[in-house]
């Protein structure tokens, strides 16, 4: 079982990778830089077959709009990972793991709804990524 050590350690790894899509998402809004976020939606939405493109404006205002918000999520993890878990390890743990289990539901749900049910299987191994052994409470120790 894991510490709260180990557990304030997590936070900061879910954090950076919640964070490193949204770089990656931005760089989709400018057509020079898209290849990375297209190549990732083409991967999500297997096979990999290249008919995923990211060249509608529309694509790469909705990308701009989840950079955005996956660099604040990552952000609002990282400042959790401090003195606020310091104060309530439990309720941090337990929010961190509650957004990412509604992340997974609804990214899933939708994944499947517009035909890409192969990035709902992508989600658990992510969603495992993210969590890690924020699962389960921490030891006292």
């Amino acid at each position: 079982m894991a510490t709260r050590q180990t557990h304030k350690a997590y936070l900061k790894v879910s954090a950076v990778l919640v964070m490193l899509f949204g770089p990656i998402f931005f760089l989709g809004t400018m057509a020079s830089t898209s290849e990375p976020i297209r190549f990732s939606a083409d991967l999500l939405a297997w096979p990999i077959d290249g008919a995923q493109t990211y060249d509608h404006p529309d694509t790469r205002f909705v990308g701009a709009l989840a950079g955005g918000f996956l660099l604040g999520w990552g952000a609002l993890i990282w400042r959790l990972s401090g003195d606020i878990f310091d104060a309530a390890p439990e309720a941090v743990r337990k929010a961190v793991v509650t957004g990412f289990l509604a992340w997974f539901v609804l990214d899933s749900a939708g994944s499947i709804t517009s035909g890409h049910g192969s990035n709902a299987l992508f989600n658990i191994l992510v969603l495992l990524a993210f969590v890690g052994p924020l699962w389960r409470p921490a030891t006292e120790t």
